[in-house]
């Protein structure tokens, strides 16, 4: 079967299913260092589902269905001033093998406040919300696949794995490709952090260079003096050296 789909953009044609991905290369599901993998992994054999047309065919997205600050973390969600901590700029390309960019791809974020909680009601830290951060933004990829956000430095947190367990300062970040099932999902942590090399959930991943990659540097040329400090995170799609995402692990 041959699925086509034209927008004033572009027309995409797929055959049939995605190839599903090889689980037998992945790191095991259940990882007793990893605390609630023990609960999350799977029980029983994994069940093949045929993908949906809606699977297949979308979504489509374009600069109209963003706002003007949705890239903007540090003012997206301000209500009475700015939020608190350090603002940073996180930048890159989303590219592919070759090192070509990607456009016109949406690009996720969502993280902690500075001082390590989340804005979500399960999150009992005792760190307080920050009334002026949402933690949450967007933006899609230009001609040459540059994104960007704004936003502000997010905090470590405690977590019940072991005692004293800590998660080291990261960002979630989300890309959408053509299809539902084509979204990859990565966590990107900051130079420096000596957190990182403790934190149990980085140490499922047995490759030291996948971890390498997670790591964005500080970019002081991109930084904005007396502003912002800049972190530079380019997104591999494919290829030896592609960014390791959370919902496809085996890599290519």
């Amino acid at each position: 079967m041959t699925i086509e789909r034209s927008n004033s953009e572009r027309t995409v044609r797929m055959a049939g299913e995605y190839f599903q991905r090889d689980r037998n290369l992945q790191p095991p599901a259940y990882t007793p260092t990893y605390k609630t993998s023990v609960t999350r992994s799977p029980q029983k054999a994994l069940l093949s589902l045929e993908q949906s047309l809606s699977e297949l065919t979308g979504p489509v997205f374009n600069h109209n269905d963003l706002g003007p600050l949705d890239h903007d973390m540090i003012l997206n969600y301000a209500k009475d001033g700015e939020p608190i901590g350090q603002r940073i700029i996180v930048h890159g390309r989303v590219i592919d093998e070759s090192g070509h960019g990607v456009p016109n791809t949406l690009v996720e974020a969502w993280q902690a406040n500075a001082g390590g909680r989340y804005r979500h009601k399960k999150d009992t830290y005792l760190a307080p919300i920050d009334p002026n951060f949402g933690g949450c933004g967007r933006c899609l990829t230009d001609d040459e696949g540059y994104y960007f956000f704004r936003t502000i430095k997010p905090g470590p947190y405690p977590w019940r794995n072991y005692v004293n367990s800590w998660r080291p300062a990261h960002i979630h970040l989300s890309v959408f490709g053509p299809s539902f099932t084509q979204r990859l999902i990565t966590q990107m942590y900051f130079e420096g952090d000596p957190l990182i090399d403790i934190c149990p959930i980085v140490k499922t991943i047995p490759d030291e260079d996948a971890i390498k990659r997670l790591v964005a540097p500080l970019d002081l040329n991109a930084s904005i003096p007396l502003d912002c400090r800049a972190y530079k995170f380019d997104i591999v799609l494919r290829g030896r050296r592609s960014t390791l995402f959370e919902n496809r692990l085996e890599g290519n």
